[in-house]
């Protein structure tokens, strides 16, 4: 904002040189002996009509009263011709002169100085509150992104240190590993995932210490499937993005998991990107959902249409047995482009 204040002082200064400039040219040409004299008071009465009406619009408008308002206008208008009048005469006896130059400027001049000075001021106050409001915009934008980007399910969390606790008091082997999953994904949540964007391959690692956690749950092999066709660090992305859509993948499917029932596929083409989940669905559920995906979908098309808008396809299929996402992301940028 200051910014632009700076750069409006710029154009009056400016264009005020220039008037000038061109006012004591014309007159210097016409011969006038008192030319100099004259091209300052005329530029002083053009500036006293322009920034005293300039004033009283900036920093009164809506403080006083129409009738106070217009009455300083009045008196601004009737005593611009004056510095013009102290530096064209030598002496103000000259009445007959005096008077047709007075009346002269005060139909000619001021009028047309109070007039520029009015779309002045209402040029500065459109682009300014046009800004102010770009700019509330963008706050509200960044804090609906910050509440969806936290929105990642808290009682996973707990279940994932209840786990380590048991895994601790078994004195089970994959107690540390346990512990390190969740250390990188807490670190990937607190500190990387603030950055605007991260690199495909960072959050592709956050998910899968995500995976790895999830899979205390089960004794068997790996119950996802996961596919990485492509450079997965070749293009950036907006961080926790995919989180939502594997967590309701696990929430939403049975108590019970075969190996490689949960499918998830990362394919990164030049910069495009297609990330696709897809889980078996719980025919007795623990709590009826009329979604099944949950609060996830949701954050997730939130997010798609602040972040990516016009860049991206979200496709959701709900079969009997399974249900599916797949997201489509293209013309992804190598730099930071979010927020």
């Amino acid at each position: 904002m200051n910014r632009v204040k700076n750069i409006f002082l710029v154009v009056h200064i400016v264009l005020w040189t220039l008037f000038s400039l061109l006012v004591a040219l014309q007159l210097g040409g016409e011969g006038n002996p008192r030319w100099f004299a004259t091209s300052i008071g005329f530029t002083l009465t053009c500036l006293y009509v322009f920034y005293g009406h300039f004033f009283l619009l900036t920093y009164h408008s809506g403080k006083i009263k129409k009738r106070d308002y217009f009455f300083i206008r009045a008196g601004i208008m009737l005593s611009g011709p004056v510095p013009f009048l102290l530096f064209r005469y030598e002496k103000l006896n000259a009445w007959n002169l005096l008077s047709e130059s007075y009346f002269m400027l005060l139909i000619s001049a001021v009028p047309i100085f109070m007039l520029l000075s009015w779309l002045a001021r209402v040029t500065e106050n459109l682009v300014l509150n046009t800004i102010k409001k770009e700019q509330l915009e963008k706050q509200a934008v960044e804090a609906e992104l910050y509440y969806l980007k936290s929105q990642i399910n808290p009682h996973f969390l707990f279940n994932t240190l209840h786990n380590i606790h048991t895994l601790v008091y078994k004195q089970a082997p994959a107690a540390p590993e346990a512990v390190l999953h969740l250390a990188s994904l807490m670190r990937y949540m607190i500190y990387e995932s603030n950055a605007p964007t991260v690199p495909i391959a960072k959050e592709i690692a956050y998910l899968q210490d995500y995976m790895n956690l999830q899979q205390l749950r089960y004794k068997q092999s790996p119950v996802v499937d996961l596919k990485i066709v492509g450079d997965t660090s070749a293009c950036h992305i907006a961080p926790l993005l995919f989180i939502h859509l594997l967590e309701n993948a696990y929430k939403h499917s049975p108590a019970r998991l075969n190996p490689g029932d949960l499918k998830v596929s990362v394919e990164v083409q030049k910069n495009n990107l297609t990330f696709s989940v897809q889980n078996p669905v719980d025919k007795h559920p623990a709590h009826n959902l009329n979604d099944p995906g949950g609060i996830g979908l949701p954050n997730v098309r939130k997010r798609l249409a602040l972040l990516y808008s016009g860049q991206h396809t979200l496709k959701v299929t709900n079969m009997v047995d399974t249900f599916s996402v797949v997201l489509n992301i293209h013309s992804l940028q190598s730099e930071t482009h979010e927020g």
